[in-house]
């Protein structure tokens, strides 16, 4: 059996076990395991949307598409000088 079958074996067997448990944890303790269980998915939820939210306060704003290509521009006009430049000399020799 291969390392990804038995991991994936593992996973369901673990999942399957954790239905039950939580199945059996919800019938002989209902209220408490449904309030952890809805503290642990707004928790999680909340968590998410703080993250998202953090994510979007803390990077910077992209720069303009008009201002890159400014930059590409002026950055290629020296390129465009230099070539010239060596087209120019290698037609003199």
């Amino acid at each position: 059996m291969n390392k990804d079958r038995l991991i994936g074996s593992l996973i369901l067997i673990a999942s399957v076990v954790g239905i039950g448990l939580y199945a059996w944890l919800l019938y002989a303790y209902a209220l408490i395991i449904l309030q952890i269980t809805a503290f642990i998915a707004i928790t999680a939820i909340f968590g998410i949307l703080a993250w998202i939210g953090y994510t979007m306060a803390t990077t910077p704003p992209p720069t303009p598409i008009e201002d890159i290509e400014k930059e590409i521009e002026s950055s290629s006009k020296p390129l465009n000088a230099e070539s010239a430049a060596t087209e120019e000399n290698s037609s003199k020799n």
